[in-house]
């Protein structure tokens, strides 16, 4: 499983150090990166990669506006990385330029897939939606179980 926060910086040839705990969880050395949601990156073994992009392509006809658009943002961009012997990917100059990324970036687990956020824009982005972070908790209060109720 992919998760936790981490906090790294990009070097002057824009590579970003993949933590080791990150590393073990990944089955070979090639990723897939992408333009994300919200001004960050995507990070996607590929087998889930695979799975992401052909649910879009199934789930949207190129005959539509939003489908292009998606297809556009989302899939068009994705290139493949490598994880290096030193443990780091090399973010493409595109991909750094369409997330802001500047030398500090924050590294987030989201169970399948990875984002690579501009530290500076990731912190701004919790304060601006801790209200409708919130909301959304007590939304799914009722329907998330942190137990397992025949325990």
């Amino acid at each position: 499983m992919l998760t936790g926060e981490f906090r790294n910086a990009l070097d002057e040839k824009g590579r970003l150090l993949i933590p080791s705990r990150i590393r073990n969880e990944i089955v070979g050395s090639d990723l897939v990166l992408t333009r994300g949601m919200d001004r960050c990156l995507w990070l996607f073994p590929p087998d889930q990669w695979r799975a992401l992009s052909e649910s879009l392509m199934r789930a949207a006809s190129p005959f539509t506006k939003e489908a292009r658009m998606m297809q556009r943002r989302i899939i068009a961009p994705a290139q493949e990385v490598e994880i290096d012997k030193a443990g780091r990917i090399n973010i493409p100059r595109s991909l750094m330029q369409s997330a802001g990324l500047s030398r500090d970036c924050v590294l987030l687990g989201i169970n399948r897939y990875l984002e690579i956020w501009d530290a500076d824009a990731y912190d701004a982005y919790l304060e601006e939606t801790e209200p409708d972070f919130q909301q959304a908790a007590e939304k799914l209060g009722g329907s998330v179980s942190f137990f397992d109720e025949n325990q």
